[in-house]
């Protein structure tokens, strides 16, 4: 994950714990439908700013599976 995309994450993370915090949502329907407009909010306004859509970001090119798997056969 690059820079821009974890800022997106930490943002969205921020912004949807307030959110449920100020709202004072204690059930899971609601907390819900909150990680989902703000995500929703999220990515409109990377896309209105003229960002990167997270789904076209670059990926890496092995998975932290395959990476997890290759250091395993390193140790032994």
């Amino acid at each position: 994950m690059g820079s821009e995309e974890l800022a997106d994450n930490i943002f969205r993370i921020a912004q949807t714990d307030a959110k449920l915090k100020r709202d004072n949502v204690d059930n899971e329907y609601t907390a819900n439908s909150v990680h989902f407009e703000v995500g929703k909010e999220v990515r409109n306004s990377i896309e209105r700013l003229g960002g990167t859509m997270p789904e076209d970001l670059p990926v890496p090119d092995k998975s932290l599976k395959e990476l997890e798997k290759e250091n395993k056969k390193i140790e032994l």
